[in-house]
C-alpha cells in the first residue's frame, strides 16, 4: 500500500499524539488496511478531520481499557458516564495533539468535538481506513482507525 506524505504525516502525528497523551509503556504495530463495515464491540470515540485532510478518526477499545487509561491518569478507575465522558475528552486530547504535529508539517487540519460510541456498532461510508493497534503495558489494547478520504 503506497500513502501520500499527508496521510503518512496524519499517522505519524497519530502515533506521536498517543504517545503524549496516554503515560505508559506502549507497543504500536503496523497499520493494517480495512474495508467498511467497521464493527466496534464496545466503547469508541469518532472525532472527524476537516481542512486541508478530511476524514474522521476512532479510538476503539473495551470499558475495561478505557477505564485502566482513566485510572492512570486520575487515579481512580472510571465507569458509567464518568467513563464515557472520559472516553470523549481522551479522543479530544489526542486528535487535538495530532492537530498541532501535523501543523508543523504544513498540514493545515481542525477536529470537530467528539462522539462518544458505547455498545455495538456498524459503521459504514469508508472506502479504506488504516487500523492502527496500540498494545498499552499492564493496560490492554486500543485499536485507532483512521477513515481518510484520501489514502
Amino acid at each position: 500500500m503506497t500513502l501520500t506524505k499527508s496521510t503518512t504525516d496524519i499517522l505519524n502525528g497519530t502515533i506521536e499524539s498517543v504517545k503524549s497523551v496516554i503515560p505508559c509503556e506502549l507497543q504500536i504495530d503496523q497499520p493494517i488496511l480495512i474495508a467498511e463495515p467497521f464493527m466496534q464491540k464496545s466503547i469508541g470515540v469518532l472525532i472527524g478531520l476537516t481542512g486541508d485532510f478530511r476524514g474522521r478518526i476512532i479510538i476503539d477499545g473495551s470499558e475495561q481499557v478505557f477505564g485502566k487509561i482513566g485510572e492512570l491518569m486520575f487515579g481512580m478507575f472510571l465507569e458509567g458516564e464518568m467513563l464515557d465522558s472520559f472516553s470523549g475528552e481522551l479522543g479530544n486530547m489526542i486528535a487535538g495533539n495530532l492537530s498541532t504535529f501535523v501543523s508543523q508539517n504544513g498540514v493545515d487540519i481542525d477536529i470537530t468535538p467528539p462522539t462518544v460510541l458505547v455498545g455495538e456498532t456498524k459503521m459504514y461510508g469508508f472506502d479504506k481506513a488504516l487500523c492502527l493497534p496500540v498494545s498499552l503495558q499492564n493496560i490492554g489494547l486500543l485499536s485507532i482507525i483512521l477513515m481518510l478520504e484520501r489514502i
